[in-house]
This record gives structure tokens, C-alpha cells and sequence, in this order.
């Protein structure tokens, strides 16, 4: 799965694969960070539970280029959480049963 999540210059890459499998039509996103499971969560702001479950902050995802992959400016949460910063691919595992992407930092 390598290259299709990525943290460059404080934005999380999600690949257009990852996109499409997620948030189908949907530009906004929710994202919150678990210390318990170490890991950055994000789902399409459709997710009710989500939003009951933790206190996501909610982002536009942004069109990086015409093949259709997408950026999250996460910034505050590594900030906040005091995450590593270093521009590097990321190990992620997408849940498609309730579109939900766990990304360890």
C-alpha cells in the first residue's frame, strides 16, 4: 500500500484509489487523533458515529492534481498531539465497512 497515504509539508496525501473507496462524492472530512490506538482517524463528515465517538475536527479535502488525488491540511492535530512532522509514506489501513481510514503516526 505504499504511496497511496503520505504526510508531505503538514498534509496527509490520500491517493485517488484511497478516495474513491471512502469518500466517494464527499469533500469534507472528519479527523481525529486516538493516543490509544496511536493512530490518525479520518472519515467523511457522513459518519454520525464518529463524530458521537471522539471530537474530530472537520477538513476540506483538497484536489491536489487532475488524477483525482486529495490532501488534508492536518497541521493543528500534529501540533496538538505533538506527532512527528517528517515528510514520509504512511502505514494505514482502510476500513470500508464504515469508511474509515486508521493511519499510524
Amino acid at each position: 500500500m505504499s504511496g497511496e497515504v503520505f504526510l508531505k509539508s503538514s498534509h496527509i496525501y490520500l491517493n485517488k484509489s484511497v478516495v474513491e473507496r471512502v469518500f466517494d462524492k464527499i469533500h469534507y472530512a472528519y479527523a481525529a487523533y486516538s493516543k490509544e490506538q496511536g493512530k490518525i482517524l479520518i472519515t467523511p463528515v457522513s459518519s454520525a458515529w464518529f463524530a458521537k465517538m471522539f471530537e474530530p475536527s472537520q477538513f476540506l479535502l483538497k484536489q491536489r492534481n487532475l488524477k483525482g488525488d486529495m490532501t488534508l491540511a492536518i497541521r493543528e492535530i500534529l501540533i496538538d498531539n505533538d506527532l512527528d512532522m517528517t515528510d514520509r509514506a504512511l502505514d494505514h489501513e482502510v476500513i470500508e465497512k464504515t469508511n474509515l481510514i486508521k493511519i499510524k503516526v
